[in-house]
């Protein structure tokens, strides 16, 4: 079930990536609203019919992402900065678009990517704390962010530049497991493996943005996954390994 569940909302986000450039390309061509409409749902069809078909094109080479809220991953508020703008429900309004600062956390936890479908935090340092539905050995994290094609403003200056992940134990404890930097001028989603071979799982993983790219007011994160294996089939391979 929560395979089904992962797979569904991979699925979700890819249809909307391509809903979504290819709805930018029709723009910058003039092509007509209706006439951009009936492309777009017949575009959504067919991406629909080649996922199912041809999963192997799809999403079967996708790392597991057990940041995932569909599968129960959640955000602990307690362990995790306060967002940009407060608690209430405002927009604001960044010139030229806009998010709300009712985008919780928990956003980055959703597999859809669009512009101002973030979750900000004032200024450049800011953490997350991810409470994964199960125990996990982490592998890797991918971290994603608009491009500046796509961005309104034309720029990404407040995407994460360089940050730390560590894994959280009951206690409060951290192990660090890797500094890393984002590189805004590659592709938007990045993958970083762990950097030290691990003793242990983890049920929670602290995401730490250590600077931005530029932007002195907020940064913002679009997605955050984390890769790896259940303590069980860690332990099923490294049995394996000594017959």
């Amino acid at each position: 079930m929560r395979a089904l569940k992962e797979t569904e909302a991979q699925g979700s986000a890819v249809r909307g990536n391509i809903l979504q450039a290819v709805s930018e390309v029709l723009g910058d061509h003039g092509v007509q609203e209706e006439k951009r409409e009936e492309i777009l749902q017949l575009t959504e069809a067919a991406t629909k019919k080649v996922l199912e078909n041809y999963p192997q094109m799809g999403l079967k080479t996708t790392r597991q992402d057990w940041a995932l809220e569909a599968i129960g991953a959640t955000t602990d508020e307690e362990r995790t900065s306060k967002s940009y703008g407060g608690q209430g429900k405002k927009t604001w309004w960044l010139s030229p678009f806009s998010f709300s600062s009712a985008n919780p956390p928990a956003s980055i936890l959703q597999p859809r990517i669009a512009p101002g479908n973030c979750w900000a935090f004032p200024g450049s340092r800011g953490h997350v704390a991810i409470r994964l539905p199960e125990q996990i050995w982490p592998m890797a994290f991918s971290i994603w962010h608009i491009s500046e094609a796509v961005s309104p403003s034309g720029e990404v200056s407040s995407a994460p530049k360089d940050f730390a992940v560590s894994g959280v134990d009951e206690a409060a404890a951290e192990t660090l497991l890797g500094t890393f930097t984002y590189e805004v001028h590659k592709e938007i989603a990045q993958t970083f493996p762990v950097q030290k071979e691990l003793p242990r799982t983890f049920r929670c993983i602290k995401f730490q943005v250590q600077s931005n790219w530029g932007n002195p007011e907020y940064s913002c994160v679009y997605r955050v996954q984390v890769h790896g294996k259940t303590a069980s089939h860690k332990d099923h391979l490294q049995a394996q390994d000594l017959l």
